[in-house]
């Protein structure tokens, strides 16, 4: 029996309010038992001296672990299915009552994979990483585990230059122009400045490396901060008289497994803590965990309750306990483990422990404190299990790549055909001379002089006009306090074709508003509440015998309308004081002395808030009481005898309540229309008004009671008890027992509407940016309800458009279905939740992925930070087209990173999403401006400015491929020295650098007509058919340049380096002004300032230019002919052009 593996067994997740309830059935024998099962894992000797009683139920729990069904053993198998599929709390939730109550039951569940498991850890050959960690470890345990250190950088000081050097020259376009300035040290192929090769190169080298240093310094500066925030942590103290232990304050990096950590309110949480004592005195806290789920509601944590009943803080190490913890895993919303005391805690006067030992009790993730959430009241103790990059923090962000805009990467392949070009050329030329003398010599000569085909000033030209741009965004007063945090990527904002954003907090406020209550015969809009309230006053001024009073048998107009008038405030009463006592909201008193009301749904505050507003205020709640305020000051008490929480599959929540004052007991419920109505008594109002509701964009929630009398609860709760303790079935069980006795023929009291506000101009936006054709998905960790609801009142829904809703899907048989649906039916918007994604995403990545692409909008709920992430990867993947990603909150920092663009947006939830972006906004209305009027122009400029440099390269490598071949074919350059340096930089970089500055359309219009940006995703301003026609009209003119001015031969050689090279830069300044669109100021001056120079500097460069013939009518006339060939013609072309095929834009002006 020894051989039985008792470590993994004892696992299990925990009853909904944290407590291990004793049950009958429960034996001394079977306690010690499941004890043995939690306690420590590798210990041989404990299976030897484990008690007879404890083998024997061993025994009987591996024989009734045969009869499981499959059902029991979902996820035994695989714990990679378990780990990614997101945890469906409601499930857990109902697993958690079964497996608190009925022990036998979680032990079988993993009996077989655990046997097998710890067969390998006792090899010692375990990849295992769960953990069982006594209270005090030894150094020995706590070393295994990482350290918890934040680590955000890319580098350290080894691998900064080889990863920095690797990232500029894996692109082709870098590595040639390194071979060209290496080359340059070879004295057989020196030809002109070597600063004229190396120069741009180092600099580029130099601007790129200072940018990457400065970024990562500062996330340097952020990670030290994170790691040396303080906390205080608790020491066994060696006196025990000083009335408690030691404390020690130690920084955020020197937390280890096993520590216990004293956290006080709005404080960080360090790492993963198991949640031990809280300064509430039902052992509960608040935490925000908007930094991880992006949910901006405070949740519930329950302690654990054997440490929360000692008497301080001291005792928790005179415990002898121990706790087991799950291997770390992404899921947020899972954890498993126990927390087991070994020995007897001596309570009594007579040092008889309480109750029999050890004890074992489930631990789940409502127990536990992840790290990056915040305490939001309070203090609380925690134990550390899981530290740094084991966190469920750490394990849900992926490190940023590196992100290259699709421009560099089509210039990078354009470079690439340069290349080809430049060496086809050098060979020709080479071929045509005959191979004659050191060929392979002049191969490489030649391709040095052709080397400005590819001009390194490409690189400079782009990467200052990406300044430009970034400058213009951040300088735009109509969206303020805009930042562009990587300057590589504006040009990407005009190919945006898919758009994913957040919901809560991007699109919504996260304000959510009680709108509207229906009552079937009257409804009470926004602006109507305080007849609400003036009905409510009425009730409850009314005396109980003159409510129900009736004058005389023979009614007067008068009493009738009186009555009617009683009625209804009667009814108002009813669902106002139903709406006050059917929730989970508690009310915590700040230090201030304000009230703030916190749930773990946004809906719950605002109705509870409305009640307040309408004059019945919740005063106090617990678990076991809650206390209002009447419109009068009257304090009316209820006692909570039970609660059936919210969860996902009932879509309902229902409380009983006894009155304290009259003893009338009460059960009430809310919940979703869709499964109220078959609850409630037939009425011929609900669907209609609940469709009405739903069309404004309302969040509906139908309310209705039922009285029960003493002896119906009794029975109930006797049948409720029956049911809780059976064996097989029970969840089952116990729902039947509700829906048969509580849940029938109920009396519907009213329909609410709660409204989540909206940002600011979202339904333009979206709107705007669908004609724009983008596409829009909405990734959120919300419910299905709330996800369909704001995506039809966002707009994202059409109006009329069919919403198909996929959830809860188990096999690939369903999977299929859906996704035939789906393809018959392209027009309508998918709603699918993380659980049904995740098994798409596994059996039919491909199918899934490209019928959802083509769908109009598409709404993913429940979705976890990484899904979100995979979702981003996948569409780019598969599609190839640019995805943009926006989202507020730390859960998105993932999609973020994984995106070609990262919108982040400073919001409530804090700027975590912001400083992961690429671009940080305040308002989702703002990605209009950026996208359609920054993002267009940001892309035409830059292709521009890409082909024009090019096509100056290109010009000069014609001339001087037709000088050679005119030339015997020698690899003697034609422009050397200073004319080379000046023609890259004075004489023509202002003018084609001026090219950022050109638009074709105002702001206006491109706004006023989102289908311009439509043109640009199809990638037509820079292609290869543009490229090519770049490239004839380069050969042509420099052929053009270069014959002319031979045919106008002048008989020193020194005329023609002057007459072609002046007809050049002449040809270049007109070739600019051809292409601006509409003229600015900056363009005006660069072209006469650059040609001001130019004439300047040919009196002070003698050895280039005959003064005397310079300032000559000859040289006048022979120049203006050269440039008018050379030129006129592809005037004339841009002038036929524009008339027979005009612009989109140019329709427009």
């Amino acid at each position: 029996m020894s051989e039985i593996p008792l470590r993994t067994l004892g696992r299990a997740r925990k009853s909904r309010a944290g407590y291990a309830p004793l049950q009958n059935g429960d034996t001394a024998e079977e306690r010690e038992h499941g004890s043995a099962l939690g306690s420590e894992r590798g210990s041989e000797q404990d299976n030897e001296n484990m008690p007879m009683a404890a083998r024997i139920a061993s025994a009987a729990a591996s024989a009734r672990s045969n009869r499981k069904g499959k059902r029991r053993e979902r996820y035994a198998d695989n714990p990679e299915e378990e780990a990614t599929l997101l945890g469906d709390e409601s499930q857990d939730e109902e697993e958690d009552v079964e497996a608190t109550r009925r022990p036998e039951s979680r032990r079988l569940r993993r009996i077989e994979p655990s046997s097998q498991r710890s067969s390998v850890v006792r090899k010692g050959k375990s990849n295992d990483k769960s953990r069982t960690i006594p209270f005090r470890p030894p150094d020995k345990i706590r070393n295994k585990y990482p350290p918890n250190i934040v680590r955000n950088q890319k580098y350290n000081a080894f691998t900064f230059l080889p990863i920095v050097f690797y990232e500029q020259f894996k692109f082709f376009f870098n590595l040639y122009f390194l071979l060209v300035a290496l080359s340059q040290f070879v004295p057989a192929l020196k030809i002109g400045f070597i600063a004229t090769y190396v120069a741009p190169l180092a600099f580029v080298l130099c601007v790129t490396m200072g940018k990457e240093a400065y970024d990562d310094y500062l996330r340097n500066l952020r990670d030290r901060e994170a790691n040396s925030q303080r906390y205080v942590v608790l020491e066994p103290s060696a006196a025990a008289s000083d009335g408690g232990p030691h404390v020690r304050s130690v920084p955020s990096s020197a937390l280890r497994v096993g520590d216990f950590v004293v956290l006080e309110k709005n404080q960080r949480v360090p790492s993963d803590l198991v949640l031990l004592r809280t300064s509430d005195q039902s052992g509960t806290c608040f935490i925000r965990t908007d930094q991880l789920d992006g949910e901006t509601d405070w949740k519930l944590r329950v302690a654990v309750p054997a440490c929360q009943k000692l008497p301080g803080e001291r005792e928790l190490f005179e415990l002898d306990a121990e706790i087991y913890a799950d291997a770390p895993i992404k899921d947020i919303h899972t954890f498993i483990g126990t927390f087991t005391i070994n020995s007897p805690v001596t309570t009594s006067h007579n040092d008889v422990p309480m109750v029999p030992v050890p004890t074992v009790e489930p631990l789940t993730a409502e127990n536990v404190l992840w790290a990056n959430t915040v305490l939001a009241a309070g203090s609380a103790v925690g134990f550390v299990i899981y530290t740094g990059s084991e966190t469920r923090a750490v394990m849900n962000t992926s490190h940023p790549e590196t992100k290259v805009g699709l421009l560099d990467l089509e210039i990078n392949r354009l470079a690439k055909i340069l290349c080809a070009v430049t060496f086809a050329l050098s060979f020709v030329l080479v071929a045509l001379n005959g191979f004659r003398g050191l060929w392979y010599i002049y191969i490489f000569r030649f391709l040095i002089l052709f080397s400005s085909i590819i001009p390194i000033s490409l690189r400079v030209n782009l990467d200052m006009g990406k300044t430009v741009y970034a400058q213009q965004i951040m300088t735009d007063t109509e969206i303020p306090n805009t930042i562009v945090r990587t300057s590589t990527l504006p040009e990407e904002l005009g190919r945006i074709e898919y758009l994913l954003s957040d919901k809560t907090g991007t699109l919504t406020q996260n304000v959510m508003e009680m709108k509207k209550l229906h009552m079937g015969t009257v409804s009470y809009g926004f602006d109507s509440m305080d007849e609400v309230a003036h009905q409510l006053a009425m009730a409850f001024g009314t005396s109980l015998e003159g409510a129900h009073h009736r004058s005389g048998s023979v009614a007067t107009g008068a009493q009738l309308a009186m009555r009617g008038r009683r009625d209804m405030s009667s009814r108002v009463h009813d669902v106002v004081l139903s709406l006050a006592l059917c929730h989970n909201v508690t009310p915590v008193t700040n230090d201030d002395g304000s009230v703030t009301y916190q749930a773990s749904s946004p809906d719950e505050v605002a109705i509870v808030k409305w009640t307040e507003s309408v004059g019945l205020k919740l005063m106090f709640r617990d678990r076991t009481r809650i206390e209002l305020q009447t419109p009068s000051g009257a304090r009316i008490m209820f006692d909570v005898l039970d609660i059936f929480p919210f969860t996902s599959e009932s879509k309902r929540m229902g409380i009983v309540v006894r009155d304290a004052q009259s003893g009338e007991i009460t059960f009430l419920q809310k919940g979703a229309d869709v499964v109220m109505a078959k609850i409630v008594q037939r009425n011929d109002w609900l669907e209609e008004e609940c469709a009405n509701m739903a069309r404004e964009g309302l969040r509906t929630l139908v309310v209705a009671r039922r009285r029960l009398t003493e002896q119906s609860y009794a029975q109930f709760k006797e049948e409720h008890h029956r049911a809780s303790v059976q064996l097989e079935g029970r969840t089952e069980a116990m729902n039947t027992v509700v829906s048969e006795l509580l849940e029938r023929e109920l009396e519907l009291l009213g329909l609410t509407g709660v409204e989540d506000k909206l940002q600011d101009d979202v339904k333009s936006t979206l709107e705007l940016l669908r004609n724009a054709g983008i596409k829009i998905w909405m990734l959120t960790g919300d419910k299905i309800e709330t996800a369909t609801c704001i995506a039809i009142s966002t707009k994202l829904v059409a109006r009329n458009q069919y919403i198909h809703q996929v959830a809860k899907l188990k096999n690939s048989e369903e999977v299929r279905d859906q996704l035939e649906f789906l393809q018959n039916k392209l027009d309508c918007c998918l709603v699918i939740d993380g659980e049904s994604l995740q098994l798409c995403l596994n059996l039919f990545q491909n199918e899934f992925i490209e019928i959802a692409t083509k769908l109009s909008a598409v709404v993913a709920c429940r979705c976890s930070p990484t899904q979100k992430a995979d979702v981003a990867r996948l569409i780019r993947k598969h599609t190839k087209k640019r995805v943009c990603c926006i989202g507020d909150g730390g859960n998105d920092v993932s999609m973020i990173q994984a995106a070609d663009v990262g919108v982040g947006i400073v919001g409530k939830e804090g700027k975590q999403a912001s400083l992961a972006a690429d671009f940080s906004v305040t308002q989702f209305s703002y990605l209009t401006k950026l996208l359609l009027w920054h993002g267009r122009n940001s892309y035409r400029r830059s292709a521009k400015l890409a082909q024009f440099v090019i096509h100056r390269g290109l010009i000069i490598s014609i001339m001087q491929a037709v000088f050679s071949a005119i030339f015997y074919f020698a690899p003697i350059a034609l422009y050397q020295g200073w004319l080379m340096v000046g023609y890259a930089t004075v004489y023509t970089m202002a003018p084609v650098f001026s090219l950022v500055l050109d638009r074709d359309v105002n702001e206006d219009l491109a706004l006023l007509y989102p289908e311009l940006y439509k043109e640009l995703t199809k990638g037509r301003v820079l292609s290869f058919k543009t490229f090519f026609m770049w490239l004839m009209i380069s050969l042509y003119q420099g052929a053009a340049i270069m014959i002319m001015s031979l045919v106008l031969f002048e008989n020193e050689f020194l005329n023609i380096v002057s007459i072609s090279f002046t007809a050049l830069i002449l040809n270049e300044l007109i070739m600019v002004a051809l292409e601006i669109t509409t003229w600015h100021i900056y363009m005006v001056i660069s072209e006469v300032v650059t040609l001001f120079f130019y004439v300047i500097s040919i009196a002070f460069l003698p050895e280039y230019f005959d003064l005397s013939f310079v300032v000559s009518v000859r040289f006048a006339w022979k120049v203006a002919v050269i440039v008018a060939i050379s030129a006129f013609p592809l005037y004339i072309i841009k002038l036929i052009r524009s008339r027979v095929a005009p612009a989109a834009s140019s329709k427009l002006l």
